[in-house]
């Protein structure tokens, strides 16, 4: 049972100021809740009982708001010293997170969902024998408030690659991932992308597709589009 996730929530979120003002990006509301709400609350609905949350940007004003968080417990992984990144935020916080696999999701995306569906169904397809890191991903025609043309390839066993003919597959920000691609390394700045391709290289970076939409709102135009998304119902 997978039951411990690292939220990503220490970024700066330039990108984002027109709208977030002087809220740390986590906190801005959309469709009434808050978007780290939005991705705690589908950690929660998917068995997820433990969420290690970094801090950086605006950290008073995040912490005030995870203390009033009940489901899933909260620890927060304080970065004000040194803001860490994506895969540095990880090893930071390698003391709170265990040794065992643990979700990873950022906070600049919305995936609606039904009891938390998208967690579990990661959870189900993960094999500890195969995979160091299995990301959700989701068809770029599936996707709001993105501009790009994908990330990954995904092949016919599931595996990810940069490069190749088939579609590719933009990733949704959701994963499983294994401490053990960065076991023994000291913190230091660095992207999720460094572990992604230790385990591609070994053929241990998998890939699995998410059935329904993902709303990327990561600048004030997905932001926009979310909204307006949500308040059809979507």
């Amino acid at each position: 049972m997978i039951d411990t996730a690292m939220v990503l929530a220490a970024g700066l979120g330039t990108r984002f100021r027109e709208v977030s003002g002087d809220l740390p990006k986590p906190l801005v509301p959309v469709a009434g809740k808050p978007l780290i709400d939005w991705s705690l609350d589908l950690l929660s609905a998917g068995g997820v009982t433990r969420a290690v949350v970094n801090v950086h940007y605006k950290a008073d004003k995040m912490e005030a708001h995870l203390a009033e968080i009940t489901l899933p417990e909260i620890i927060v992984s304080d970065e004000r010293e040194q803001l860490m990144e994506t895969g540095g935020g990880l090893i930071k916080a390698s003391s709170l997170l265990g040794e065992e696999p643990v979700f990873c999701t950022n906070t600049d995306a919305i995936l609606p969902h039904e009891n938390g569906g998208p967690v579990k169904k990661l959870r189900e397809a993960w094999s500890d024998e195969e995979m160091d890191a299995l990301l959700l991903l989701v068809p770029v025609a599936m996707t709001s408030g993105y501009d790009g043309h994908g990330d990954f390839h995904l092949d016919a066993e599931g595996k990810l690659s940069w490069d190749g003919d088939s579609e590719k597959y933009v990733f949704t920000g959701l994963q499983i991932i294994h401490p053990r691609l960065w076991a023994g390394e000291e913190p230091a700045p660095k992207s999720t992308r460094v572990f992604w391709e230790r385990a591609m290289e070994n053929g241990r970076l998998f890939g699995l597709i998410h059935d329904g939409r993902w709303m990327h709102v990561g600048d004030p135009a997905g932001y926009h589009a979310a909204t307006e998304l949500l308040g059809e119902g979507v």
